[in-house]
């Protein structure tokens, strides 16, 4: 048995930059705005780079392998984890949920949280609007009353946000974060500030009918409860969990010594590293890590062990809601 390494799937963004190769040895040419660090979405698929599957991508370890994931009844593999990195201002988008996104887009709905890895001193980002009614909100929108319509909250480093499907939302310039994800691509943008795409020499396309149509009004935060759990040698902070996270579980872990891990009865781990160094211990082997490390804990692969001093982790894994779809 061996932890499941993984190389990012990067996607070019107009407002990405090349940050990424302060983590990355590997990265495309281009402004990169996504690393899809933990994929198994079709044709966006992290690759694996070690081990007995390297060379696989995950969609397709997935699908050809299914012991190593507790034998999922879900067709695909059901969450996303990326790195996004916005040198500029994002799209004001919304997502649909599952049940919109089946009928018109034939995928998954998403719902996604943000962990902030980068922000400068006094940022903020788009969370959520201020119309009150859906008539406010299409009038505010026909109007082009954007200062009106958008709510703006201030973040730091290392604040968690919970972005549900219906949520309108933007990363803003400067702002680099992990996102965990239903496992889809279904964007709908709002207002893109009227800016011009070089590629294109046009205005990128708005799906206003969508957003209306999806667009949870009046917005309601989202502030999930912290569970901090302290150790000898690691901090463990929940994050997300069921039922009010009904996709995905979501931990931060500090280590500052040897911290073993109990996967008790999650399938398995989805594991990224976002500072520090370390190692892992796993089935009688050591693999060093690092910042931009990401791998798969498979299934009934019980305790392993992580070792550093100051290693820093962002861990998810599918609730039984995603395993069973």
């Amino acid at each position: 048995m061996e932890p499941i390494f993984l190389k990012p799937y990067f996607r070019s963004k107009i407002w990405g930059s090349r940050k990424f190769e302060k983590i990355f040895n590997d990265l495309p040419e281009g402004k990169i705005g996504e690393a899809w660090i933990i994929s198994g979405y079709p044709n966006c698929s992290s690759t694996v780079i070690k081990g007995s599957y390297q060379g696989l991508n995950l969609r397709e370890l997935y699908q050809q392998k299914p012991d190593l994931f507790g034998q999922p009844h879900a067709a695909e593999f059901p969450l996303l984890v990326k790195l996004l990195d916005a040198n500029d201002n994002l799209s004001v988008q919304v997502h649909p949920d599952d049940e919109y996104a089946k009928i018109h887009e034939n995928d998954s709905g998403k719902t996604e949280c943000w962990y902030i890895l980068q922000a400068e001193p006094g940022a903020k980002l788009i969370y959520g609007h201020h119309a009150e009614t859906k008539e406010q909100l299409a009038a505010w929108i026909k109007n082009g009353q954007w200062n009106k319509l958008l709510r703006y909250v201030p973040i730091k480093t290392g604040d968690f946000l919970y972005v549900p499907a219906g949520c309108v939302h933007a990363l803003t310039k400067g702002i680099m974060v992990i996102e965990t994800q239903q496992s889809s691509d279904v964007t709908y943008r709002l207002y893109d500030w009227d800016r011009i795409d070089n590629k294109t020499g046009q205005k990128r396309e708005l799906h206003i009918q969508q957003s209306l149509d999806t667009i949870q009004v009046p917005h309601v935060d989202h502030y999930l409860e912290r569970a901090v759990s302290k150790f000898p040698a690691a901090t463990l902070v929940r994050l997300a969990n069921p039922p009010y996270s009904p996709h995905f579980y979501l931990w931060q872990l500090d280590v500052f010594g040897e911290f073993e891990w109990n996967m008790l009865n999650y399938q398995y781990l989805l594991v990224s590293v976002i500072s520090g160094q370390g190692k892992l211990i796993f089935d009688g082997n050591d693999y060093n890590l690092s910042l931009g490390d990401s791998f798969i804990v498979p299934n009934k692969y019980n305790t392993f062990k992580f070792v550093g001093e100051s290693l820093k982790i962002i861990i998810s894994a599918p609730t039984n809601e995603e395993q069973d779809e």
